[in-house]
């Protein structure tokens, strides 16, 4: 029995259900932005992968903030003092080093705000691809020249 190729599965929509393989806050993403955009229609069972990826960078996103907010944005840095004997007698401040999950959240945040709009999540990209969808029409005149033809109204 042949199978439908991958992108008309499910009738061509994504799958409410996310992918078993996907992390706890990861798969609580996917149910949470699936609806939304198959209730846009911005969307086909193709994108898959995007979404995916978009819910793997929120978990790793969610991951690295709980970090932070544990350990904090920055460590500070210790060196030793020995006395003659080699056993340590005390401890000199250094500075600062910065947590590394800082830079893996940074990271995360920038694809999920690229992804995000790809996916028209934010209210730009939304904005933009109803652009895209509904084009100006040419007839109709721009709120500049409008206001230029009314500024000897006045």
């Amino acid at each position: 029995m042949a199978q439908n190729p991958f992108k008309d599965q499910n009738g061509g929509h994504l799958s409410s259900d996310p992918p078993k393989y996907l992390g706890t806050e990861a798969k609580a993403t996917w149910r949470k932005i699936v609806p939304f955009l198959e209730s846009e229609g911005k969307v086909q069972r193709m994108d898959t992968s995007l979404v995916e990826f978009y819910a793997t960078q929120y978990e790793i996103y969610r991951k690295a903030y709980d970090h932070i907010q544990k350990n904090g944005e920055v460590t500070p840095i210790y060196k030793s003092l020995q006395n003659a004997e080699g056993k340590i007698i005390g401890k000199d401040f250094v500075g600062w080093k910065k947590n590394p999950m800082v830079q893996v959240y940074d990271s995360a945040l920038k694809s999920l705000i690229k992804t995000g709009s790809e996916l028209g999540l934010s209210p730009k990209s939304r904005s933009d691809l109803m652009q895209l969808i509904q084009p100006k029409q040419k007839d109709k005149k721009s709120l500049a020249e409008k206001l230029r033809e009314g500024a000897g109204d006045f």
